[in-house]
């Protein structure tokens, strides 16, 4: 039985050149798989505009799904792209409609343009997301207004995936490129990959252009051999 099935008849085995192919990644509203570590944050996306505070930050690790749900909101809500720093016109854009600032622990901000965002928000009826890694109070920040603010932000924090998340994630990211994947490939895959969407994307970019690029289907070698590079061991006993 085959590991993975082509559904593409344009996809040539012989193909040496994979990159001439693309795929259109599903990430609408309606294509993002929800799981009980991601439910509260898919509900404060759905809620806007009747969000508890003008300010809400959605914390968790890397991969665990912030852009996904950051670039959700902001064709949702219209919002423009923010990062508050000295000289910066964050604070007007604030006050004209929401405002998405997104990795804030990660780029940094100036906190007296970070606070005049946070009141223009306030002032002018407008939202802000906000996305990191870290809660806010993990943030060095040293002016106690925007402390303060912050501590008035609505957090919600999403956990890192689960099996059961990366299985979906991965059966769909292989269905975006017109490709349907073994189930237990699929198990084989997501109990030996590091515990994020992210890793899950690398790990079924690379799977797909080696193939092409060997003219082999994907198999449990061709796995073993990507997760391997990538640093990912047996899993334990």
């Amino acid at each position: 039985m085959n590991d993975v099935k082509n559904a593409d008849p344009k996809r040539k085995a012989g193909e040496q050149l994979p990159l001439v192919f693309s795929h259109d990644a599903a990430s609408g509203r309606d294509d993002l798989l929800i799981s009980e570590r991601l439910a509260a944050a898919v509900s404060i996306v759905d809620a806007w505009p009747t969000w508890p505070s003008p300010v809400v930050v959605l914390a968790g690790p890397v991969g665990s799904g912030k852009s996904h749900l950051a670039r959700i909101w902001r064709e949702l809500s219209g919002a423009v792209d923010i990062h508050p720093e000295l000289g910066s016109d964050a604070a007007v854009a604030a006050a004209a409609g929401p405002v998405l600032f997104e990795d804030a622990d990660r780029l940094g901000f100036d906190d007296n343009a970070l606070f005049h965002v946070i009141n223009s928000v306030r002032e002018n009826g407008t939202s802000l997301l906000i996305t990191s890694r870290l809660w806010p109070m993990s943030w060095p920040v040293l002016l106690p207004d925007l402390r303060s603010r912050l501590k008035a932000a609505t957090v919600v924090e999403i956990g890192e995936p689960d099996e059961a998340l990366l299985s979906q994630v991965i059966v769909k990211l292989f269905a975006d490129r017109q490709l349907y994947i073994d189930d237990k490939l699929v198990l084989y895959i997501v109990v030996r990959m590091e515990r994020s969407l992210n890793a899950a994307q690398t790990i079924v970019e690379r799977l797909d252009r080696l193939a092409l690029s060997r003219g082999t289907k994907i198999t449990r070698s061709l796995a073993a051999e990507v997760l391997n590079e990538l640093g990912n061991s047996e899993p334990a006993d």
